[in-house]
């Protein structure tokens, strides 16, 4: 009896920081200076410095839902998802990002 198996490719959603890294050609996991972020996408370094802090703000008033984060991991993240086009920060900063 032959069994033929199927492999299922499962996709995994890449964050943020990874489809910056993927759009401008670094290592899927590569980290970037707020200077670096600001000089690549052409944006203003006071700007995304004020989206970093914004980032920070939050994390200390979402409380203890990420055990496993620091207040600068969430600023980046913050920071990544604000400038790529079409997400929900990105909206919300769109005031900081021109």
């Amino acid at each position: 009896m032959i069994v033929k198996l199927n492999i299922i490719n499962i996709y995994m959603a890449l964050t943020f920081k990874q489809r910056f890294n993927r759009k401008y050609g670094f290592p899927k996991d590569k980290s970037h200076s707020l200077k670096e972020i600001a000089k690549l996408t052409g944006y203003k370094l006071s700007n995304i410095r004020k989206i970093f802090q914004k980032g920070k703000g939050a994390f200390f008033s979402a409380g203890p839902s990420r055990p496993n984060m620091t207040p600068s991991s969430w600023a980046y993240g913050r920071v990544y998802a604000s400038v790529s086009k079409g997400s929900k920060s990105a909206k919300i900063d769109k005031d900081l990002l021109f």
